[in-house]
């Protein structure tokens, strides 16, 4: 939110000498985070003047439309001579009085403005819009000042178009919704410098009254608990908004659109109370504010037409929906150029309703950001009030005496609050009468009880201590957010000072700092980072697509899947039951952004939905949940192994002057696996890898990864149909991994280390096609017997002279003793025992015997 710091000081006496840095800190005090503080006097330097239009030549053969400009600006060309200039806006015409910055002059980002010869013609200075002098965001057209304006040519345009004031830009966080208005601001100023403030809703508004302004029914009172409106009738359609108004919009960064718009956007600025204004003679029949129907379509403001869900609120005439309640009006119904009867409305709306309608329609419009975080309910009359004052005082026309009112508003429930809590929690000695200084000021009602016992802890958020004050607090209309003891206990903390809370660090437990789970997935991360893999972290939400894509079966576990109650995006609304999903989108994307050669790996959990495991137990803040009432959360609370997963495809080893590269294939990710297992500490020998069949992967280049005989995982290529239905590259490979069905690592003794020489054999052994490679390995290392030291699998080969069906597997025998140098005969036994027992095993074959 941008506002100007004079607007601020209508409603809060702020010392005439503060220094911008001390009101940026004290914002921050109260917790309100502080974009910019600017002082526009400093933006713009240079000759800014007032110039009127003498005459304006439409330029042609160019592009665009282009005008050339005889500007009057006084004096302040050092000649009195009218200013030559060439603007291609076209919002303006002869006799229009604008802002024109002379040649010397400096426009926000250091943008200076020369005398040059463009489309032809010479051009001293630029007519200046509101972005450019960074007023705001609009740069449709240039700055034409109201007819009003005193202005003359050559005079100084800062103090004109408010360039004389500072403005503060804030970031309002979604639980101070008070403070997306001036009205909150400078109530919040007022008690962190001690000073008066004038509220500008305070002032007598009058009551509903028998005869309505408008008909209007409103059918659903939960999601519309306040709705009135009122009537100007006979307005003038010409009159124009105020400067001093226009101003204010300006630097907010809202675009001036007609009188009674901008009087709506003036008070949703000034009061926090979203508003609209209908053209009375365009509407057709009574008002009705109801649910949607599904399949209802509007037209709203932006020209968009959209199709309306039953959640959605909307207002009514005979005709159909012509507004989406308290986000958008809709086109049939606004106010036009030739609006003569203006009916303002001001109205009460769900906050959790017109959060998930502005989400759905993706339209976040001022009006909804305002709504979702909570608009006092005691507005609606006050904000009507002054609309119709300010509407008559600039247009002309009559107030209807009729008010409609329509208040379905509960009051606010009293928050019992021990009077010590406040101290307890924080730390800090705060005195009873100190509490009730500091949440009085916030404007709640305070009424001090009897000392006792709360006898419900679970009412009163904290029971007080023995004979200790017990406070009844009842919050003020423009804070929703008051809802709890804890509530209240930050506003005394914030209000008398964040600095005076001590910081203390806790004291470190003792130890090395990390749980074994912790170094465990450490240790997985820098494995698979050291061997090229780039770790990336995907959101955990996805699409109910997601599992047909993947082609898994109707029974598969990982279909199941946990919907998010408030997805941040309804495409992809569940949370994810594998890492592949998410993990492959990373990979397309960066294929498509020209990556050829992708190995990517993350370690993330998934979620798996308990059925039948019913709701869980409502817990507040206000005391620490009971042990029964957190094993009952759990249980409802989704399983979330952690997984960890890779994603690889293009070139493994890349080409080069050095010769070929090497693709990328499904033994890489088998690798992938493995090596996560010895990082993990899962020695060798209780590893198995074996073909296997399991969606997405392709069911002849798949394998399972078990661990002491229980699968943790898979790992291969990737089904050419799930390649083909995401659009990834041909080959891509993947593995993914459960770590929490990672048994312990064991205590691993130091290797002995031999200083004798090892004997190195080669054997290449002809199998089946159905062996694993795995199994053939583990057959040598049975029989050679304890002279083994190493085996690894360097060559595999097929042929005709092999045999249809048959293949050649070779390996890398090391033998070696601890305690002597093997004679030859001793390393030949044993490789013939390694052979024999494969040979019984698998019917293995010595190639070429």
């Amino acid at each position: 939110m941008r506002v100007s710091v004079s607007w601020l000081r209508e409603h809060v006496d702020l010392p005439a000498d503060l220094p911008t840095g001390d009101l940026e800190q004290a914002l921050v005090d109260l917790g309100i985070e502080v974009d910019s503080v600017v002082d526009l006097r400093e933006t713009v330097t240079g000759p800014l003047v007032v110039g009127e239009v003498l005459e304006i030549e439409e330029l042609t053969g160019f592009k665009k439309p282009i005008r050339f400009c005889r500007v009057d600006v006084g004096a302040a060309n050092g000649t009195g001579e009218p200013q030559e200039i060439v603007c291609g806006a076209r919002n303006f015409a002869q006799g229009d009085r604008v802002v024109v910055i002379l040649p010397g002059g400096v426009l926000p980002g250091d943008f200076h403005i020369g005398a040059r010869k463009t489309y032809g013609r010479n051009s001293n200075g630029m007519i200046c819009s509101a972005k450019e002098l960074g007023l705001g965001d609009d740069h449709s057209g240039i700055i034409v000042l109201p007819e009003d304006s005193p202005a003359k040519p050559g005079d100084d345009a800062r103090p004109v178009v408010g360039l004389d004031d500072v403005v503060v830009e804030l970031e309002i966080t979604p639980d101070r919704g008070y403070a997306l208005s001036v009205r909150g601001l400078a109530r919040e100023l007022s008690h962190a410098l001690g000073v008066p403030f004038r509220d500008p809703a305070a002032l007598p508004a009058p009551g509903a009254t028998a005869e309505p302004a408008y008909p209007v029914e409103v059918r659903d009172t939960v999601g519309c608990d306040r709705f009135a409106a009122r009537m100007v009738r006979g307005v003038d359609p010409t009159a124009q908004t105020p400067g001093w108004m226009s101003r204010r919009l300006t630097v907010a960064g809202v675009r001036s659109i007609s009188l009674p718009v901008d009087i709506t956007n003036y008070l949703m600025l000034e009061l926090g109370q979203p508003m609209h204004a209908f053209d009375a003679d365009r509407i057709s029949g009574p008002l009705v504010v109801r649910r949607a129907e599904a399949g209802e379509k509007l037209t709203t403001l932006d020209g968009v037409t959209r199709t309306l869900v039953p959640e959605d609120m909307v207002i009514c005439d005979d005709t159909g929906p012509i507004s989406l309640a308290a986000v958008m009006g809709g086109e049939t119904s606004e106010v036009v150029a030739s609006t003569t009867d203006v009916l303002f409305e001001a109205a009460h709306w769900d906050p959790a309703m017109v959060g998930r309608t502005a989400r759905r329609h993706k339209l976040f419009s001022e009006a909804a950001k305002r709504w979702e975080r909570g608009v006092d309910p005691a507005l609606p009359l006050v904000a009507l009030e002054k609309a119709v004052r300010l509407l008559t005082e600039h247009a002309g026309g009559t107030v209807g005496a009729e008010v409609l009112d329509i208040d379905h508003v509960r009051p606010r429930t009293p928050v019992t609050l021990p009077a010590d809590l406040p101290s307890r929690r924080v730390g800090v000695a705060y005195p009873t009468e100190r509490v009730v200084e500091l949440l009085e000021q916030v404007g709640c009602a305070v009424t001090r009880g009897a000392d006792r016992l709360a006898e419900d802890p679970g009412e009163t958020g904290a029971a007080a201590a023995p004979g200790g004050d017990v406070l009844s607090v009842t919050p003020p209309s423009w804070r929703p957010d008051l809802t709890d003891p804890a509530d209240l206990v930050e506003e005394v903390v914030r209000l008398d000072g964040y600095d005076r809370v001590p910081s203390v660090l806790p004291t470190a437990p003792p130890g090395r700092g990390l749980t074994p789970s912790q170094l465990r997935r450490r240790a997985v991360a820098r494995s698979l980072a050291e061997r090229g893999y780039v770790e990336v972290l995907a959101h955990p939400f996805v699409s109910a697509e997601l599992a047909d894509q993947l082609g898994l079966p109707a029974d598969d576990p990982r279909r199941p899947a946990v919907r998010v109650a408030n997805p941040l995006s309804e495409e992809e609304p569940l949370l994810r039951t594998t890492l592949l999903g998410p993990l492959l989108g990373i990979l397309k994307r960066n294929v498509g952004r020209g990556q050829r050669d992708v190995a990517i790996y993350e370690i993330g959990t998934v979620f798996h939905p308990r059925p039948g495991a019913g709701a869980p137990p409502a817990m507040g803040v206000d005391r620490r949940p009971t042990d029964e009432e957190f094993a009952r959360a759990d249980a409802v609370v989704p399983d979330q192994p952690r997984h960890v997963a890779v994603a690889l495809t293009g070139e493994m080893d890349p080409a080069g002057w050095w010769g070929a590269g090497r693709a990328a294939g499904w033994a890489d990710a088998v690798e992938a696996g493995r090596t996560v297992l010895a990082a993990a500490g899962i020695p060798a020998d209780r590893v198995t890898v074996r073909a296997a069949e399991r969606a997405p992967w392709h069911p002849g280049r798949c394998a399972e990864l078990l661990v002491d005989d229980t699968v943790v995982g898979y790992a291969g290529e990737l089904h050419p149909t799930v390649v083909a239905t995401l659009e990834l590259p041909r080959r891509t490979s993947a593995m993914e991994l459960n770590l929490d069905a990672l048994p312990a690592a064991p205590v691993v003794a130091g290797p002995a280390v031999s200083t004798f020489p090892p004997a190195l054999i080669d054997v290449a052994l002809v199998v089946d096609e159905s062996v694993p490679a795995a199994e053939v390995e583990r057959a040598l290392v049975e029989g050679a017997g304890p002279l083994l030291e190493d085996v690894r699998l360097f060559d595999v080969y097929a042929s005709e002279q092999l045999g249809a069906g048959r293949r050649s597997l070779a390996y890398k025998l090391t033998f070696r003793a601890p305690d002597r140098t093997l004679a030859g005969e001793e390393a030949v036994a044993a490789r013939d025992a390694a052979v024999a027992r494969a040979a019984e095993l698998f019917g293995a074959t010595l190639r070429g015997s």
